[in-house]
């Protein structure tokens, strides 16, 4: 089986990358992509709403009136649920919406996204070492060639006139490669990875800690 390859975009044209077959020719795996999404959704979500029970409402210390002979219903304090100013019954508090995924069925998901959009062809490897300055035009001439939008570029904190370059294009998301997950690649209808992200890529992967493992 032929070694997956991506076009390679602002250097010669018709040049093409190849992949490791490790990350990106593995098959996709949609119930452990549904997994991981849900979970890094999850983990977005802060948990931080609540309202106060009764027993956290200020006043109510003292019962309102006696217990028998005012004609009234019978009260032990004024700040029960159905009293105005009173607490919330079953309160809402602070939780954390964390769902756990096993490392290994992550890392599954993330090569079966990564290899779905090699075989779709809306992978590509971008050289960025012909942008001298910050500029968004020439990032939108190398987008306009290549897939739809919404892309997804991934690119390392040292190629900050790259990153300039197309953190202000429409539709384009700009992270670093520590930053990738799972949702955002399914988010995303074309990838670019920069030639210096490209093995930060596979170590999130995954790649690098297997071979260290397989060879111990």
């Amino acid at each position: 089986m032929a070694a997956p390859k991506a076009p390679l975009i602002g250097g010669p044209k018709g040049k093409d990358v190849s992949l490791d077959e490790a990350v990106f020719a593995v098959e996709l795996k949609p119930h452990l992509v549904h997994e991981t999404v849900r979970a890094e959704m999850n983990a977005a979500r802060a948990g931080t709403r609540g309202t106060k029970s009764r027993g956290l409402v200020a006043g109510g210390r003292s019962k309102p009136w006696r217990q028998k002979g005012t004609g009234r219903a019978r009260a032990g304090t004024s700040r029960a649920p159905h009293w105005t100013g009173g607490g919330v019954a079953f309160a809402p508090g602070m939780r954390s919406f964390e769902v756990k995924i096993n490392r290994k069925a992550r890392r599954s998901a993330l090569r079966g996204v990564l290899s779905h959009h090699v075989q779709g062809g809306t992978l590509a490897i971008l050289d960025g070492s012909g942008f001298e300055a910050p500029s968004t035009k020439q990032a939108f001439e190398l987008l306009s060639g290549f897939g739809e939008r919404p892309t997804l570029v991934i690119l390392v904190e040292d190629e900050e006139l790259v990153i300039k370059s197309f953190r202000n294009l429409e539709k384009v998301l700009v992270i670093a490669p520590a930053e990738l997950e799972v949702a955002s690649l399914v988010w995303a209808r074309s990838v670019l990875i920069s030639e210096a992200a490209l093995p930060l890529v596979l170590g999130r992967a995954g790649l690098a800690q297997e071979e260290e493992e397989a060879s111990q």
